[in-house]
């Protein structure tokens, strides 16, 4: 796999980490340990687990943090829309980090398919070949 820093996905996550970073600056004082805090770790949880899932040797491993990061990038659309409901900033602002999240989620989610453990498919395989051969069986009886 590549170095993190190489992945579009990667990539957008950081360039989404530092969007909401500047987002929340304007948030209320009130806010900083609560909805600001929140906001701000679930987006780096997301560019952090992408980073920690390429340094390990496993595909097993590096689909378990891509994972997490997909939760991340979930529970941070949750948190965007409370902050959109709270007034803490506009529909335009919304909108954006709206779309940034469900983006974030799609490519997690293909990229998370590519690293499916071989055994499954070779698993799925030998079901389907088995299946075939039933139903052949089947046929000439």
């Amino acid at each position: 796999m590549k170095g993190f820093k190489e992945l579009k996905v990667w990539q957008k996550a950081h360039a989404m980490t530092i969007a909401v970073y500047d987002t929340t600056r304007a948030f209320p004082r009130e806010e900083l340990y609560g909805l600001t805090s929140q906001l701000r770790r679930s987006a780096a949880s997301i560019g952090a687990n992408i980073a920690e899932g390429c340094g390990r040797r496993s595909d097993g491993e590096v689909a378990r943090f891509l994972q997490i990061a997909r939760g991340s990038a979930s529970e941070i659309e949750y948190h965007i829309l409370l902050a959109r409901d709270l007034h803490y900033f506009g529909e335009d602002q919304f909108r954006e980090l709206s779309c940034q999240a469900d983006e974030l989620q799609r490519m997690l989610t293909a990229l998370i398919q590519r690293f499916k453990p071989a055994e499954v498919s070779e698993i799925n395989r030998v079901c389907v070949s088995l299946k075939a051969r039933r139903s052949q069986l089947n046929a000439s009886s």
